[in-house]
């Protein structure tokens, strides 16, 4: 089956129908959300089109279909306005016969790893680096950010199809891949 991830939203309404249009054209049969869905946080730009209001709407229209963690920008406030569960730090997946410890990135990261066995992958956000490489026996991911990324890098969301991992932009160039073995 295949999977999309995407993180750091930051309420950016042009970015999360971006997000959205290429979750649709994927074919994935989840969206898998790493955080920091609405705000934009005291230490970020206002991102493109800043409208938390349209944001959270165009994501409800996806709640059967959205698995979500909080970010270190999403609030119990965030909560009550979408319309699936967002306010757990970390989710534990059991994805194509892998086991995937999906989280934000600001409590569990390469620095300070929850318990992984070999051959899990650890995905998050937070840093808006894209991210896809062996780590010991096990592998680090990160999609990128979808509205606010650093060092130069695209705006961008990952596919998991089967086993291979792909980060994207979306203008639909190939940006990281890795095989999870």
């Amino acid at each position: 089956m295949k999977y999309m991830f995407a993180s750091d939203i930051h309420g950016s309404a042009y970015f999360c129908k971006k997000m959205l249009e290429a979750y649709e054209s994927s074919g994935a049969s989840r969206l898998i959300l790493l955080g920091d869905i609405l705000y934009h946080g005291p230490r970020n730009e206002l991102p493109r089109e800043y409208d938390p209001k349209q944001v959270f709407s165009m994501l409800n229209e996806y709640k059967t279909k959205i698995y979500a963690v909080r970010g270190n920008c999403d609030s119990e406030v965030d909560q009550m306005v979408l319309e699936f569960p967002m306010m757990a730090d970390y989710s534990v997946l059991a994805l194509n016969g892998k086991t995937i410890y999906a989280t934000h990135g600001h409590i569990y990261h390469k620095d300070a790893l929850p318990p992984m066995a070999p051959g899990d992958a650890l995905i998050h956000g937070h840093i808006h680096l894209p991210v896809a490489e062996p780590m010991g026996e096990c592998y680090l991911l990160n999609p990128g950010s979808t509205s606010l990324p650093k060092d130069g890098n695209p705006n961008s969301y990952g596919i998991l199809d089967d086993n291979v991992f792909t980060i994207w932009d979306f203008e639909g160039n190939k940006v990281k891949e890795i095989t999870l073995l």
